[in-house]
């Protein structure tokens, strides 16, 4: 982790490699701030409805290199897409929004020049995809971990926290491999949770699904989320994951035993209710600290500190 680093640098011009949900929402929030924004994608349909909603214009073959480029593709997809956009010299500087990370570094590093690539991933998104389910706001008072490499240069990861505060979002600086630690924590096990739940539902009559209340619709929202593309996340950080899934499952057989005893072992029961109480307090917690759009926090071996320029 770096001791300093370089205050951020707004982009002036921003290309766009995948007009999906996030593509198109960082495309949209660039606009709106009055950044230029150009679009590429392999679906020439994707492209239009981008085009419509107001997100930019296509890629000219003519267009002069942009400040930086936005590679919006899946995590199987990354290194390819990458070494494409660099190859025809897209943009000064990359970055991504993948969900993870450290499976992809040395794929990253064998096919393009790291030094202009920050690794990024807005903690952001909707269980709907595509363009059309883009939105200018998407990333409003959200997080965005970076992951710059060890010979990333300044002046790219300059230029990827202008764009992250330019979308309103809060900037975390931390390695690949924490950012995967962390994520199986609060974003990949709980799609699999939402999917376990959903799944249960797949299975109840139409008369219990009626009695459904809000409840049960907010534990599986995300379990609509695209599955092709969860199943590559999941893939590429499979250990992290299992170990998360086999404490939260230890979790559920544990109550799921006290429940079954005769009488029923309630104390085991509240005991997981209360930890419950007090894991989404620590979450409002951390969530509700008081940084600011702009204000780096860099999250390394000894905890958190931030770094304000």
């Amino acid at each position: 982790m770096r001791d300093s680093v370089a205050p951020s640098v707004r982009p002036t011009s921003l290309v766009v490699v995948g007009t999906g949900l996030i593509g198109t929402s960082v495309a949209l929030a660039a606009r709106r701030r009055g950044v230029p924004v150009t679009l590429l994608d392999t679906d020439p349909t994707a492209v239009a409805v981008a085009v419509a909603r107001g997100a930019g214009r296509p890629v000219n073959p003519d267009d002069p290199p942009a400040d930086l480029a936005v590679v919006a593709v899946p995590p199987d997809a990354l290194p390819e897409a990458l070494r494409r956009a660099q190859e025809r010299g897209l943009a000064r500087a990359y970055t991504d929004v993948t969900s993870v990370k450290a499976s992809i570094v040395d794929a990253v590093r064998s096919v393009a020049d790291p030094t202009t690539v920050v690794l990024g991933h807005p903690m952001a998104g909707r269980e709907r995809s595509g363009p059309a389910a883009a939105s200018a706001e998407l990333f409003a008072g959200r997080t965005w971990a970076l992951c710059p490499l060890d010979d990333t240069r300044p002046e790219a990861l300059a230029v990827v926290r202008g764009l992250v505060e330019l979308c309103g979002a809060r900037p975390v600086l931390l390695s690949p491999v924490a950012h995967d630690r962390a994520v199986a924590l609060v974003s990949h096990v709980p799609r699999l949770v939402a999917g376990a739940m959903a799944a249960a539902l797949a299975r109840a009559s139409v008369a219990d699904l009626q009695l459904a209340g809000p409840g049960v619709r907010d534990v599986t929202r995300i379990a609509a989320a695209d599955v092709g593309l969860w199943s590559q996340i999941l893939a590429h950080n499979a250990a992290e994951v299992a170990a998360v899934a086999a404490a939260v499952a230890e979790d559920l057989r544990q109550v799921a035993m006290a429940l079954a005893a005769d009488p029923p072992d309630l104390a085991t029961v509240s005991a997981l209710l209360r930890a419950g109480q007090e894991g989404r307090a620590a979450l409002d917690r951390a969530q509700n600290g008081g940084c600011e759009v702009g204000e780096l926090v860099a999250i390394g071996e000894g905890g958190e500190n931030r770094v304000r320029n």
